[in-house]
């Protein structure tokens, strides 16, 4: 898997789990599958990571991002 797609798919499931957790907590139950979903958008983060060489600025991230919304979605 490309290093920049996994970090944008890393991102945007870590986005989303975000919603997740608060609902979780609003409701009083445990955040079971808000906490699988941060792990694997943690996952996805630190494949991209160690994965490219030199790693990613922060700098760098938004210009990753569309780079690779750009090449799957035109």
């Amino acid at each position: 898997m490309d290093p920049d797609l996994a970090l944008s798919l890393g991102l945007v499931v870590a986005a989303f789990s975000i919603p997740s957790i608060l609902s979780a907590i609003s409701d009083s139950r445990a955040p079971r599958a808000s906490a699988l979903t941060v792990l694997i958008g943690g996952a996805l983060i630190l494949y991209a990571v160690q994965s490219k060489p030199g790693g990613y600025e922060l700098g760098e991230v938004p210009d990753v991002f569309v780079s690779v919304v750009g090449r799957y979605f035109p």
